[in-house]
């Protein structure tokens, strides 16, 4: 499966499929989330948090991917990410494109 962010392949016909989404709603333990909110009295990167939307983003992604072979195709195009809190030390990603196959 290709995850492409382009509009065409060149020399190829792209036959469109659908949208195709992954979503998740991550969160932080506790303890991880108590020491987040330590760090925003003093600044600076919250790497608990930064590493929870990477995580989340690989785990939107897969469900996507798998949403478009599930389809039959062969690519992703256009990909794109949104992300929001939904509660205090939690965040939903999604991730979106649209399914394309190659002929």
């Amino acid at each position: 499966m290709l995850l492409l962010n382009i509009d065409h392949v060149p020399g190829r016909e792209i036959e469109a499929l659908g949208i195709v989404k992954g979503t998740v709603v991550q969160s932080k333990n506790f303890g991880k989330d108590f020491m987040a909110g330590m760090k925003t009295l003093v600044g600076g990167e919250i790497v608990g948090y930064t590493e929870m939307l990477n995580e989340a983003r690989q785990i939107a992604t897969k469900r996507m991917v798998d949403e478009a072979q599930a389809l039959g195709a062969d690519a992703v195009v256009n990909i794109r990410y949104g992300s929001s809190s939904v509660m205090q030390g939690a965040a939903e990603v999604v991730a979106y494109g649209t399914a394309v196959k190659l002929k």
